[in-house]
């Protein structure tokens, strides 16, 4: 049987992150992989989508812009699209497969070892490994890290056949657009795929909101972005509903809503994507005797570590966040959990998240809602886009900045959110001060590029300190500096 330091179950982005790390770390590495390297987060995750996002971005823009140019809007070739999809899914999944081969040819060869086969823990350090033959390899491992990623939830009620009702793994295989397509969910995959599809404009998008509003976990000042320029590329947003039959008959999807006064309502689309979240792959992934905690949620585990002492387990498997970067760190973590002796423990308050809507937001650390719900009193000001140089420049000033701090002489840094063009190349500076737990001096000076969208950061700062270039009581409605005290709001005074 043979012997590895290190035996990493995944080869999706925590996983491969982790193997990566322990070569560092001059670790004898195991890599087992069922399907493809890079997981979801590349055939029909993180990259797949956001390249359709990219181009469905790209035509909305060249569409607007016409009249410019004096042009008729050019038919959209979907076949063209969806292979240059697939042509980007290719080429970073070469990249990941020719980077592990590459090492496993030259002097790092005796540290890493690629095996493509469904693995399942026999104990707390044997795997079993099925690679489709007759016969199952065995090995030993010191320490094993759980990678197995996440799938579509599935809903039994409603009739998925990846075909004409659709998860994620399902819809970037239609052969055209769709002329109408519902989305059932109204969170961040729903609204993503409602702004690609309404994007390209060809298809009436139909999506189904259980609640007032989408996305609500967000500030209302985001969503109302969002949904004005969803609704404006014809979405039509179902509020307030419950789907309560979904059926398909001759091809199409029937489906049925009844709304919180009572009424009910039938529509009839091409096709339905089912959007509710992603389910953690821990099925038959360890035998009885391997007793590791789980939860409805996924795997429980602390800081990176199960019940099991040297079985640890990161990215979408756990109860933690569920994003390709978060994945990357906790598997880099683990592995220096193992190997070594990190100078902190594993925080979450500074990772930076980005949605690809239209316009796309970014963010870092609480958001009003979430600092409210804390019962946290703190200060905000927002900036409105049309403030900033770059976005006049670009033509495009929709979208606002907001920073939020502390409601005290220190003014630690708990949040921003940014709505608009860049937004996610604008929030990294301050995603470095909150994991340094620092204030907001050091941004009030820095020399940023001109122009820039960081700008923007920049002024808002100096709004807080009271000697910002535009005054908020003289551009209301683009500027405002408050402080919220127990949930009540009032203007600050300089």
């Amino acid at each position: 049987m043979e012997k590895f330091d290190l035996v990493v179950i995944g080869a999706g982005p925590s996983g491969y992150a982790a193997a990566m790390r322990a070569i560092d770390f001059r670790k004898k590495t195991l890599i087992i992989e069922k399907s493809w390297v890079g997981g979801a987060g590349v055939t029909n995750g993180a990259l797949s989508s956001k390249t359709w996002w990219e181009l469905s971005r790209e035509t909305a823009s060249f569409r607007k812009n016409l009249k410019r140019f004096n042009l008729e809007v050019p038919s959209i070739n979907y076949k063209e699209i969806q292979a240059e999809v697939r042509r980007a899914v290719e080429e970073r999944k070469s990249m990941l497969e020719d980077h592990i081969r590459l090492m496993e040819d030259s002097q790092l060869a005796n540290l890493i070892t690629f095996k493509k086969g469904t693995a399942r823990l026999v104990s707390n350090h044997e795997i079993e490994i099925d690679a489709g033959s007759y016969e199952l390899e065995k090995v030993w491992a010191d320490y094993i890290i759980l990678a197995t990623g996440s799938r579509p939830r599935l809903l039994p009620e409603l009739p998925i056949d990846e075909k004409i009702v659709m998860t994620s793994e399902g819809i970037e295989n239609m052969d055209d657009f769709p002329e109408s397509m519902v989305i059932v969910g109204a969170g961040v995959i729903g609204c993503e795929y409602a702004t690609i599809f309404s994007g390209f404009g060809k298809t009436k998008v139909h999506l189904i909101d259980k609640g007032s509003r989408i996305l609500p976990f967000e500030d209302d000042d985001v969503v109302k972005v969002i949904e004005r320029n969803m609704e404006n590329h014809g979405v039509l947003i179902h509020r307030n509903s419950r789907l309560i039959r979904m059926e398909i008959k001759n091809d199409r999807v029937e489906y049925e809503l009844e709304y919180d006064d009572g009424g009910k309502e039938i529509f009839n689309v091409s096709k339905a994507l089912v959007a509710v979240g992603r389910t953690p792959n821990y099925e038959e992934l360890w035998d009885d005797r391997v007793e590791i905690s789980i939860s409805k949620r996924g795997i429980e585990d602390n800081d990176t570590q199960t019940n099991v002492s040297n079985i640890y387990a990161v990215g979408d498997i756990t109860a933690d966040i569920s994003l390709v970067n978060v994945g990357e760190l906790e598997g880099r973590y683990a592995v220096e959990r193992i190997f070594g002796n990190p100078q902190r423990k594993l925080v979450y308050e500074n990772i930076s998240t980005i949605m690809f809507l239209s316009p796309e937001v970014a963010g870092v650390g609480l958001n009003e809602t979430q600092a409210c719900e804390k019962g946290i009193d703190y200060r905000v000001v927002t900036l409105d886009y049309s403030c900033i140089p770059r976005a006049i420049a670009k033509r495009n000033t929709q979208g606002f900045i907001k920073l939020l701090v502390t409601n005290d002489d220190h003014m630690k840094i708990l949040g921003m959110k940014v709505v608009g063009n860049h937004a996610s190349s604008a929030i990294q500076a301050v995603a470095l001060l909150i994991s340094m737990d620092k204030g907001i001096e050091e941004l009030a000076e820095c020399v940023h590029p001109h122009p820039s969208i960081t700008e923007g950061i920049q002024e808002c700062v100096r709004m807080l300190l009271g000697k910002s270039l535009f005054k908020p009581d003289a551009l209301r409605g683009k500027l405002s500096c408050r402080v919220c005290t127990k949930g009540v709001y009032e203007d600050l005074r300089f």
